[in-house]
C-alpha cells in the first residue's frame, strides 16, 4: 500500500494536498501534557501522519480522567499507568508510521529545551501557568512557535503565537481574561476540551504545511453551554519592553526555574513541592 492511501481524503483538501502532507509527515511536534487535551491533539495529529511526536507528562491515569481522557481505558486508570507512556501504547496501534517519544517528568527549563531542537511547532496542554511561562521562554528563545490552549466548565480559549511577530503570552496577559476556576472547583465538559483541541490541531497543521496566511490571528474564546464565541484583535499587545519577546529578552521564567514552587496537581490528592530536583510528595 503507499504510504499516502491513508491520508487520501486529507490530501485531497486543497490546502494540504501531496506537498503538505509530506511536510506533516517529516514534522516533529512537542506536546506538553497528556491529559485532556494533549491526549486528544495526539490522536488527532498521529491520524494525520505527522512524523514525531514528543509527549511530556508527570501524571497517571485514574478513573476520573476516563470522562474527557479519550486515549485512555479503565485498565490504565486500574495500574496507574503514566499518560505519556500510556498514550503512546494506544498512539502505536493507531498509525505505526508515527515516531512516538514519551518522556514521564516535569516539563521543566532543563527537559523543554532538550527536547526543542528539531521541534517545528509546541502545543501548550498544560494545566498550569508556570509551565505556560517557561513554555513561552523556551519557544521564544528557540524561535519556535506555540499553541496555548485552556478549558474550564463549558469554556475555553486559544493563541498561536509565533516569535517575532505576534504577542506572547506575558503580553497578552496585561489585556486578555484568564481563567480562575479549575476543573476541580467547577468541572468540565468534554466538548468544551475538543473545541480547544480543533483549533490547537488546525493551527498546528496550518503552521507546519506553511499556509502562515490562514493562522488565527486573533485570541479566541468561547463558552459552548452559553453559546458565546468572541476573537479577539491582540496585535497591538505586543511590548517592545517585554522580558520575553521585547527588544531585550531575558527570559524571566527560565531564570526563575529554579526557585522553589508549591501547586497541587489537578485531578490527585498530590502536592508537588519543586525546587532544582522535582519530587512528589502524597
Amino acid at each position: 500500500m503507499n504510504s499516502f492511501d491513508r491520508y487520501h481524503r486529507q490530501t485531497l483538501f486543497q490546502p494540504i494536498g501531496v506537498d503538505g502532507q509530506e511536510k506533516m509527515m517529516n514534522a516533529h511536534v512537542l506536546i506538553v501534557g497528556c491529559g485532556a487535551l494533549g491526549s486528544s491533539v495526539a490522536e488527532m495529529l498521529t491520524r494525520a501522519g505527522i512524523g514525531k511526536l514528543t509527549l511530556i507528562d508527570r501524571d497517571y491515569v485514574e478513573e476520573t480522567n476516563l470522562q474527557r481522557q479519550h486515549l485512555f481505558t479503565e485498565q490504565d486508570a486500574y495500574e496507574q499507568q503514566p499518560k505519556s507512556i500510556a498514550a503512546k501504547e494506544k498512539l502505536e496501534k493507531i498509525n505505526r508510521n508515527v515516531e512516538i517519544e514519551s518522556i514521564v517528568g516535569e516539563a521543566n527549563a532543563y527537559q523543554l529545551e532538550q527536547s526543542i531542537d528539531t521541534v517545528n511547532v509546541i502545543i501548550d496542554a498544560t494545566d498550569n501557568f508556570d509551565t505556560r511561562f517557561l513554555i513561552n521562554d523556551v519557544a521564544h528563545k528557540h524561535d519556535t512557535p506555540w499553541i496555548f490552549g485552556a478549558c474550564v466548565s463549558s469554556s475555553g480559549m486559544t493563541f498561536t503565537m509565533i516569535p517575532k511577530q505576534t504577542p506572547c503570552l506575558s503580553c497578552l496577559l496585561h489585556i486578555t481574561p484568564t481563567f480562575g476556576a479549575t476543573c476541580d472547583a467547577v468541572g468540565i465538559i468534554s466538548p468544551a476540551i475538543q473545541m480547544v483541541v480543533s483549533h490547537q490541531v488546525t493551527e498546528a497543521l496550518k503552521l507546519i504545511t506553511e499556509d502562515h496566511e490562514n493562522l488565527q490571528s486573533a485570541f479566541t474564546l468561547f463558552d459552548l453551554w452559553k453559546n458565546q464565541y468572541q476573537t479577539i484583535n491582540v496585535t497591538r499587545a505586543k511590548r517592545p519592553d517585554c522580558p520575553t519577546c521585547g527588544k531585550q529578552p531575558t527570559f524571566p521564567a527560565l531564570r526563575n526555574s529554579t526557585s522553589t514552587k508549591i501547586e497541587s496537581l489537578c485531578g490527585r490528592d498530590t502536592v508537588q513541592i519543586r525546587g532544582r530536583a522535582s519530587h512528589l510528595i502524597n
